[in-house]
């Protein structure tokens, strides 16, 4: 197998640019038994296995990789959950967890990063009205930080396009579920937005929820999460227009705004992994395009943030090829257009307006 960084890129691009990642993740999986399962060969167990430990010195080594990365904003991925107690108020020692990593990056010690300055918790939405004991429970532990929650929704008929995340339970249909939608009802009140993963096959699911919410701003993760895997596999770019048609329903709705990335995940199916690593930037530029680009176009750059969705990208490329990747994307974008798509948009909409580098901050 390659070295995962293999095929790395040594040279930054545009490095004086500020950036706010406004996606990533913080676990430790290094006691489970990893090579084991029903999906040991899935490239999201393959992850898992390079990866097992992403704690903040993890997370700060990739930051300190050479771009300019000013704060960065912790997506929920049940770690830390406690281990007694309620069990609807479990969810909330993650965000216990992640506001203790971010007083540590806020104090300066470990330099300038302000790494999870804002926090996407999870809450299990089904819950209905006592939901609001379980967000206001997040809101008390995040220290001023909790700015929302994700739920995951991504769910197929085949467990081979999820592999060990197909196991987590998420029913079909989630989206639309009466429970669900009432507790949903609850975000926008209290000022949280809803984080949305899932797959292209349901982007109808939630294009259903942005219009009967419109007051509550909903975060698409990961271009809507293209699929070319299991079931998929071979059909990613004959299902290319109808993603597309999808999405552009989907910007009509002003309440949704976009995540570039996740393409870099084994889901979307396309050639690289750890066995085969990008010969640089330019290639992986190259192949997300379409979806970029459609995205930029449909919702508009003050619509669309740039994310790493680390360390779970790190299927495919280091941190450094990611966001050169990216900035090669947009090379030829105006200094506003691009301050809009590396930090403005993920300050406005996570309300990081302490943060340096972008209008306000």
């Amino acid at each position: 197998m390659a070295h995962p960084d293999s095929g790395s890129d040594r040279v930054i691009l545009e490095p004086e640019r500020p950036i706010i990642d406004p996606h990533h993740h913080l676990w430790d999986r290094s006691r489970l038994a990893l090579g084991d399962g029903p999906f040991a060969d899935h490239g999201f167990s393959a992850m898992l296995r390079e990866r097992p430990r992403y704690l903040l010195d993890e997370l700060l080594a990739d930051t300190d990789s050479g771009h300019d990365i000013r704060a960065t904003v912790f997506i929920e991925c049940r770690a830390m959950y406690r281990a007694t107690g309620d069990k609807a108020l479990r969810c909330v020692g993650e965000t216990e967890f992640v506001n203790g990593v971010a007083a540590v990056a806020a104090s300066g010690v470990y330099g300038d990063t302000q790494a999870c300055a804002g926090i996407v918790g999870h809450a299990d939405l089904r819950g209905g009205d006592a939901v609001a004991d379980v967000l206001q429970a997040h809101i008390q532990a995040g220290g001023g930080r909790f700015r929302g929650i994700r739920q995951s929704a991504a769910h197929d008929g085949d467990p081979n396009v999820l592999g060990p995340l197909s196991t987590r339970g998420a029913p079909e249909g989630l989206l639309g579920d009466a429970d669900f939608r009432r507790g949903f009802a609850a975000l926008a009140p209290l000022g949280l937005s809803f984080d949305a993963w899932l797959l292209e096959p349901q982007l109808p699911e939630l294009l259903d929820l942005a219009r009967a919410f419109p007051d509550t701003t909903i975060v698409l993760d990961h271009v809507g999460g293209p699929v070319g895997i299991g079931a998929y596999a071979g059909q990613r770019d004959a299902r290319f227009d109808g993603w597309r048609a999808q999405m552009l329903a989907l910007a009509r709705c002003e309440n949704v705004v976009v995540k570039l990335g996740g393409l870099a995940m084994p889901f979307a199916g396309f050639d690289w992994s750890y066995d085969d690593r990008p010969d640089g930037h330019e290639l992986l530029a190259a192949a997300w395009a379409p979806y970029i680009e459609t995205c930029i176009e449909a919702f508009g750059v003050a619509r669309c943030m740039f994310e790493s969705n680390f360390p779970v990208d790190h299927f495919t490329c280091d941190y450094a090829t990611l966001w050169n990747a990216f900035k090669h994307l947009v090379a030829d974008y105006s200094e506003a257009e691009k301050t809009a798509l590396f930090s403005g948009t993920a300050a406005r909409v996570y309300r990081l307006d302490d943060i340096a580098g972008h209008p306000g901050g």
